[in-house]
């Protein structure tokens, strides 16, 4: 384990770090109080796999989080660090992914498990996992959890862990929902408090571009003609997708390198000096593989595809901005990550600005202006004698003028870099409002009276319905269900962004709910196993 924190970077413990680190290893419980950014993962995640025994082939440690991008982000997590402890296995389990995929991956035997509440009670019930021979629970973000209506499903998961469990709860805020959860199943614990602090420096000007995920390549190719930048570091989520966008700037003219977890030290020091040395201008990395970066020259760091988690961007930014220098990040977002641009202010404390996207006036301005400068330097520099010759005796033979003749020559030249630029990627896409007309509508709504905010919301109402269909689900106000329950259930586990969930009428023993009208099959089958206050939703469509 030490080998592999020292090839991602670390050097010295976070305050978090330093204090679980021991307090889970002596095999105390933890109530730790910690904002997002600070490092918590690594501080229950070392001490957890220090006491991993991979010739056991049954969950020894779970990991219970709010959200499917927090768990794939611990899992990935634990993954980096155990990398060379032959044997070991992590699995991620959450809504909307094949029940048949985990069920295979169960039966090939994991050590931790990093899971949302609901999938996880579903596999118990069905008894395709055991936590028999659990030893650590670690409750991840247990505000977040109480604030989607899981409070209740993580501690029925709790009472059916074995009672010599060692527990870590950790958590930004603790409200008395959380305190009682700690109260009621963790045993004599350590508490740790770290302050919260700003998490990024005013050096970074940070700016986020609202797009669809088929626009991401031209803005980028985009964005690299228009930025003057010195060097550039661009994120994405896999290993896979830094080799394929690599190899698509590369064939774009631009110098770039991915940088991944595959890469040998050997290797990764090779890339990093080249960055270093001005021979090469770009990076594609992923998180893992980004830890410990430190070149002076980085300028720009470009979220191309949005981390699921704050820490994870506040670790991305600090590429840049350093020695003094500015820097500027850059946020790709598409519709769906809007909650996850919201979560990053709230982290960075700082709000994130939207940037325009360079016209096609300005691309065409820049590749104009390269094209001179690579003219100037060729008239200066080689020996055109007999080229002009050849334009001569084309101008005599076929009675042209040497103007059209440059202005053909050019038009060629410019075939695969077009100084007229398609105008691809101009329009944010569909309900993507920006911040002003968010920060706007919302100062418009403080002035309107009660008639008009209820007239207001019946139109959005009947607008929804338009595009929405709804569901019954077999819970309701008996079972002291409230819709912000029904919301974090349903935009959790089926994938579906908040805002598209429609209308919701509570009845005293089931419910109604308006969903998308081009809701997935398998999105359906999901929501109709998912739990809610100990209730399966069974949600079908009504007539």
């Amino acid at each position: 384990m030490q080998r592999a924190i020292q090839e991602l970077g670390y050097e010295a413990p976070s305050p978090i770090q330093a204090k679980s680190i021991p307090c889970l290893l002596a095999g105390h419980d933890l109530l730790g109080q910690a904002q997002t950014g600070t490092g918590k993962t690594a501080a229950f995640a070392l001490p957890l796999l220090q006491r991993i025994d991979v010739t056991q082939k049954r969950p020894q440690a779970l990991v219970l989080v709010p959200t499917r991008e927090l768990a794939i982000q611990v899992a990935e997590a634990f993954q980096s660090y155990a990398r060379h402890m032959e044997g070991f296995h992590v699995l991620p389990i959450y809504g909307g992914q094949s029940m048949d995929i985990q069920l295979r991956q169960l039966r090939r035997g994991v050590h931790v498990i990093v899971a949302t509440p609901g999938r996880i009670m579903d596999h118990m019930r069905r008894e395709s996992l055991s936590l028999d021979n659990l030893g650590a629970v670690v409750l991840d973000e247990a505000d977040e959890m109480l604030k989607m209506g899981f409070i209740d499903d993580v501690e029925w998961i709790l009472e059916h862990t074995p009672d010599d469990r060692q527990v870590a709860l950790f958590s930004a805020t603790m409200p008395e929902a959380v305190r009682k959860v700690a109260k009621r199943h963790l045993h004599n614990p350590e508490e740790i408090k770290i302050a919260s602090k700003a998490a990024t420096v005013d050096a970074i000007d940070q700016v986020y571009w609202y797009l669809s995920e088929s626009q991401k390549l031209e803005a980028l190719t985009r964005l690299l003609e228009v930025e003057d930048f010195d060097a550039m570091i661009i994120f994405v989520r896999t290993k896979t997708a830094t080799v394929e966008l690599a190899e698509k700037l590369e064939a774009r003219g631009y110098s770039a390198s991915p940088l991944n977890g595959d890469m040998n030290q050997q290797l990764r020091e090779r890339t990093i000096d080249r960055l270093k040395k001005k021979a090469l201008d770009v990076v594609v990395a992923t998180d893992v593989a980004a830890r410990g970066l430190d070149v002076e020259r980085m300028s720009h760091v470009v979220n191309y595809d949005i981390p699921y988690d704050t820490e994870a961007y506040i670790h991305r930014i600090g590429r840049t901005g350093r020695a003094g220098r500015k820097g500027k990040a850059i946020l790709f977002v598409t519709n769906r990550e809007r909650r996850l641009l919201g979560a990053i202010e709230k982290a960075t404390r700082k709000p994130i600005k939207e940037m325009q996207l360079p016209s096609r006036h300005a691309v065409a301005e820049r590749r104009i202006e390269q094209f001179k400068q690579m003219l100037s330097t060729i008239v200066e520099d080689e020996d055109l004698a007999f080229f002009r010759d050849t334009v001569t005796d084309i101008a005599r033979e076929q009675g042209l003028e040497v103007l059209d003749i440059a202005a053909a020559l050019t038009w060629q030249a410019q075939r695969e870099r077009p100084f007229i630029v398609e105008d691809s990627v101009t329009a944010p896409p569909p309900k993507a409002p920006t911040r002003e007309f968010r920060e706007r509508d919302r100062d418009r709504d403080r002035d309107y009276g009660d008639a008009d905010k209820k007239r207001k919301k019946k139109d959005k109402i009947r607008e929804m319905d338009a595009d929405s269909a709804r569901y019954r689900i077999e819970v309701g106000r008996e079972h002291g269900v409230n819709p912000k329950d029904i919301v974090g259930a349903i935009a959790n586990e089926g994938g579906i962004p908040g805002k598209r969930i429609g209308h919701i009428k509570l009845h005293d023993t089931y419910s109604f709910v308006d969903l998308p009208a081009d809701l997935p099959a398998q999105t359906v089958k999901v929501l109709q196993k998912l739990w809610v206050r100990n209730r399966q939703l069974n949600l079908r469509l009504v007539d």
